[in-house]
């Protein structure tokens, strides 16, 4: 009888152990490839967190949407059938409408200003209200300046009257655009390459890296440097993951966190850099816009978007504070 309570506990420790080891193995999905910000933020994420934990905390990291989109990814780090994420903030105001402020236009005046102050309190701000979403925000990847590649030169806001152009599903792009004029029209990115080839749309928008990275590079004449959006991008946990971890180990992971967005925001500079010489390279005419006459076209959204988020005029107000 001895002998059998022995072996009972020893299997026991066992299986706790095993338990332990499974807990510390983590997933890490995102939508981008492998020379993206994305991938190289949450690579540097696994790499430390393997270092500083002496190899007791495992992330595999998952790029190109093979854990699914963004929202797959979001519900099921809700439903803790998935560990950590890389999202950009467009596809979280679907869960948290507080992050709707980042759809306003031109909130921010550079992607250096939008880091900033991201970076800091204001950020910590946005980040506080995630665990009521059954999510755990650990850090931002750089913002993500968005500009518009068509058929056509944008010299002012005049240029996108009659442009068919796809925007992102979400409601402050979709006002931002039609208040410039355009015809925004949602559609599906994978699809996007080939609307633009048999010229069903015009034009669309995103930063210099995906431009070139997803080949819109062949079927564009025009990368017209609009800024209207800056797009935050986020690395988050699931919260019942977050809450196995001991608070030595969530010290250990968060610092991991901070140290990787710092590489992925310089990371995010160089491949924006490297970008724009490639386009230019390419034959592809880069289109300085005068922005002045965008501000003033979509000024509106502002308020508009603003009466839709909880506590919106806070969190603007708050923004803004920051900029000044």
């Amino acid at each position: 009888m001895k002998m059998f309570g022995k072996l009972t506990a020893i299997a026991a420790g066992a299986l706790m152990m095993m338990s332990s080891a499974q807990a510390l193995d983590m997933n890490l999905g995102h939508t981008l490839t492998l020379d993206s910000p994305f991938h190289a933020g949450a690579q540097k994420f696994a790499d430390l967190l393997k270092e500083r934990s002496n190899g007791e905390i495992n992330i595999t990291v998952f790029p190109h949407s093979q854990l699914g989109g963004e929202l797959t990814l979001i519900q099921g780090a809700q439903m803790g059938t998935e560990d950590v994420f890389v999202t950009g903030q467009s596809t979280l105001t679907n869960t948290a409408r507080e992050f709707l402020i980042f759809d306003i236009p031109y909130l921010f005046d550079s992607v250096e200003q939008a880091n900033e102050i991201l970076n800091g309190p204001v950020g910590d701000k946005f980040l506080d209200v995630l665990p009521d979403y059954g999510l755990v925000g650990l850090g931002w990847f750089s913002s993500m300046e968005r500009n518009v590649f068509a058929s056509r030169a944008i010299e002012s806001a005049d240029d996108f009257n009659g442009m068919k152009l796809r925007v992102i599903q979400s409601p402050g792009y979709v006002e931002s655009y039609n208040a410039l004029g355009a015809q925004a029209t949602p559609m599906a990115y994978s699809d996007l390459y080939l609307a633009l080839q048999q010229h069903v749309i015009d034009g669309a928008d995103t930063s210099p890296d995906q431009f070139v990275s997803d080949k819109f590079i062949e079927v564009s004449k025009f990368y017209n440097v609009t800024r209207v959006h800056y797009m935050p991008a986020l690395l988050i946990m699931s919260k019942s993951r977050w809450d196995s971890f001991s608070p030595e180990e969530q010290e250990m992971v968060q610092g991991a966190a901070d140290d990787a967005m710092a590489h992925a925001q310089a990371y995010y500079r160089e491949v924006y850099d490297k970008a724009m010489q490639e386009i230019a390279a390419a034959g592809v005419t880069i289109v300085e816009t005068d922005v002045t006459s965008l501000v003033e076209a979509t000024a509106p959204v502002a308020q508009q978007l603003i009466d839709q988020i909880p506590n919106g005029q806070e969190f603007y107000d708050a923004v803004m504070a920051a900029k000044n």
